[in-house]
C-alpha cells in the first residue's frame, strides 16, 4: 500500500462494511464494528462545529459496541472518555475499555421504569453536572447517528446497483432508518426489515427480561422512524445464536449474535423473492462473543440445546399483542407507532433515551 492510499486510522480503515455474497440474491454487509461509522461521524462534526474544546470530555451511557467504538475514536482523538454502563457490560470489553482510556462507571440497580437503561441516564446526568465542560454524542437522539449510514447506501448503490429490500437488527434505529432513507432517494420501492426481540418496546410490546442483546430497546430512541419499516421479526435468543453459528458454519463470516438474528430473516426472505435483491445488516465480528455463543458448554448452560435448528418459516402475527415466544413477523407497513393497532401504548412523554443502547 502506497503512501497516498494508507488510511488515517484504524477507523477508518474498518468503519465500512465488506459487501459479501451470501446466495443468488442475498448480499451481506459486514462490519468488523458497525457504531465506529456513526461514532466518528458524530465526534467529527462536533469537533467541526467547536463544541469538543481542549479540556471537554466525552461522556456516554452504553452496555455494547458503540461504547467500543467510541473509546476507539476517543484514543485517537487523544479526548477524554466517561463511559456508564451496567452488569451486562462483558468483562473482556470492559478491559478492553479501559485499556483504551475510557472510565467506565457501573449502574448496579435498575430503575424502577426503563430498567438499567434509565438508571443509566440518571447517572450520565449526574457525571455532566459536575463537569464544567462535556459533549454526549447521544447516539438514539442525534440525527448525525443515521446521517452517517449515507456513506453506507452510496456504496451498496455502486455495488450491486439497486437494492429491493434491507434486512437488520434495530437498537437505536440509526443504521436501519438512515441507510433505508438514503437509498430510497434513488429507489423509493425499497423495502426495510426490521429484526427485534421479544419484550423490547421498540415495536409495540411490552418491556420486560431480554437474554439476547444488541437489539431491542427499552425506552423509544428518538432516531427510530416507525414510518420507515414494511416489516418487523421478532426472535429469540436461541433463533439467533442457532443462526450465528450457521452463518459462520456455512459462509465462514464470524460474527455476533445480532447478524445472526438479521441472517436468518434475510435467508428466509431471499428464498421467497428469489428475482429481487436483498442486503442483510451484519453489525460486528464475533469476538467478543467466543465465550458465549461460540462456546458449546455455554449454550447448554443457558437452555439451548447444540445445533439447535430454528424454524424453517416464521409464525404470522396479525398485531404486535399477539406475538408469542417465538420467530415472529408482523406487517408494519410504514405506519407511524400510534397508528398500528395492538402496539402498546406510549405515555404521553414518552423518555427519548439520550445513548441509552449498545
Amino acid at each position: 500500500m502506497t503512501a497516498t492510499s494508507a488510511f488515517p486510522s484504524i477507523a477508518e480503515a474498518t468503519m465500512m462494511p465488506r459487501v459479501i455474497r451470501l446466495g443468488p440474491n442475498l448480499y451481506g454487509a459486514a462490519f468488523t464494528l458497525m457504531k465506529l461509522l456513526p461514532a466518528h461521524h458524530i465526534l467529527k462534526r462536533a469537533e467541526e462545529r467547536g463544541e469538543l474544546g481542549p479540556d471537554t470530555v466525552i461522556v456516554e451511557t452504553t452496555s455494547g459496541t458503540f461504547g467500543l467504538a467510541l473509546a476507539m475514536q476517543a484514543a485517537l482523538m487523544r479526548r477524554k472518555l466517561i463511559l456508564v454502563s451496567d452488569p451486562a457490560i462483558d468483562a473482556n470489553l470492559y478491559r478492553r475499555l479501559t485499556d483504551l482510556g475510557a472510565r467506565v462507571e457501573i449502574c448496579h440497580e435498575p430503575a424502577e421504569v426503563g430498567g438499567f437503561q434509565e438508571a443509566r441516564l440518571r447517572r450520565l446526568a449526574e457525571i455532566r453536572a459536575e463537569l464544567p465542560d462535556s459533549f454526549c454524542p447521544e447516539q438514539y437522539s442525534n440525527p448525525g447517528n443515521p446521517a452517517a449510514y449515507q456513506l453506507v447506501a452510496d456504496q451498496l448503490t455502486r455495488t450491486l446497483g439497486t437494492v429491493d429490500t434491507l434486512i437488520g437488527p434495530v437498537g437505536s434505529g440509526g443504521s436501519m432508518c438512515g441507510t433505508v432513507r438514503a437509498l430510497r432517494a434513488g429507489t423509493p420501492h425499497t423495502r426495510a426489515i426490521g429484526v427485534d426481540s421479544h419484550h423490547s418496546v421498540l415495536f409495540g410490546q411490552p418491556d420486560g427480561s431480554r437474554e439476547l442483546r444488541g437489539l431491542g430497546n427499552s425506552l423509544w430512541p428518538a432516531n427510530l422512524d416507525h414510518r420507515v419499516f414494511d416489516e418487523v421479526h421478532w426472535l429469540t435468543a436461541g433463533e439467533a445464536y442457532a443462526s450465528t453459528r450457521a452463518l459462520h458454519a456455512t459462509h465462514a463470516l464470524f460474527q455476533g449474535p445480532t447478524s445472526g438474528a438479521a441472517y436468518l430473516v434475510a435467508r428466509w426472505w431471499a428464498e421467497r423473492n428469489p428475482g429481487l435483491t436483498g442486503v442483510v445488516m451484519l453489525p460486528d465480528e464475533g469476538y467478543r462473543y467466543q465465550a458465549t455463543v461460540y462456546d458449546d458448554a455455554w449454550l447448554q448452560a443457558q437452555g439451548h440445546p447444540l445445533r439447535e435448528q430454528p424454524a424453517a418459516r416464521p409464525a404470522t402475527a396479525t398485531s404486535p399483542e399477539t406475538v408469542g415466544e417465538r420467530w415472529t413477523r408482523f406487517a408494519w407497513d410504514r405506519r407511524a407507532y400510534e397508528e398500528v393497532p395492538g402496539a402498546v401504548a406510549r405515555p404521553a412523554a414518552a423518555a427519548q433515551p439520550v445513548g441509552a443502547g449498545a
